[in-house]
């Protein structure tokens, strides 16, 4: 593999990862910031690269070598189910959480008639949410079923939402000029955002069903 090889590979992994740079490469792959380089200058990439990052975010090996293929693998299976993959990152119920990572942790397997009556599959993820403030409606632990294709706000729908550098999990309300974040434990003050405030929400996707464990 060539320099102008591992820059394609490189631009395959910042397409698809949400990886901006080597740096934050390295610290996915638990490697020091030089072993990047040094694989950069010889034109290699360890095989141990290729499959750690197709786990970790669903990716076709294939394609993350050569750029040959799809680049995802494919979720759907023959017998009628699909994986479902659960991130990394926590959906705060509380103040925010700074957990973000995008890395596929597992995937969960559903049934793909059920999940096309809950919205579009292909962009389906599980969180897990952390913290009280929507109880008793999600608790701490839950694993919830979000679809990021839904991002349009109906009052008083769940939803994943970021806001700077931290993503939380909110029922939402449009009111004239202004968002308002809802919790469900009325310990929690609802979250005015007004003006320009507005700007600062992503809609990451509407939560359409949990998962809870007895213990």
């Amino acid at each position: 593999m060539s320099n102008s090889q591992f820059e394609s590979f490189m631009k395959r992994v910042c397409e698809t990862t949400g990886l901006n740079s080597q740096t934050e490469l390295a610290s996915t792959l638990k490697v020091s910031r030089s072993t990047i380089t040094h694989a950069k200058n010889k034109g290699e990439i360890p095989e141990r690269w290729i499959w750690k990052l197709s786990r970790a975010f669903g990716l076709n090996p294939e394609w993350l070598e050569s750029g040959v293929g799809e680049p995802f693998q494919p979720r759907d299976t023959a017998d009628g189910f699909m994986k479902v993959p659960k991130v990394r990152a926590r959906l705060s119920a509380g103040g925010g959480s700074f957990e973000v990572a995008h890395e596929v942790e597992d995937f969960f397997m559903f049934r793909t008639q059920w999940l096309r009556k809950k919205g579009t599959p292909d962009t389906m993820v599980l969180m897990t949410v952390n913290g009280n403030s929507m109880e008793p409606e999600l608790f701490d632990g839950d694993i919830v079923l979000v679809d990021q294709s839904q991002t349009k706000i109906y009052a008083g729908a769940v939803y994943a939402v970021g806001i700077e550098d931290t993503i939380m999990v909110k029922r939402l309300e449009k009111l004239p000029n202004k968002l308002v974040l809802r919790s469900t434990n009325p310990g929690y003050d609802p979250v005015y955002l007004d003006g320009d405030e507005r700007d600062t929400i992503r809609i990451i996707g509407k939560v359409t069903w949990l998962c809870r464990s007895l213990n």
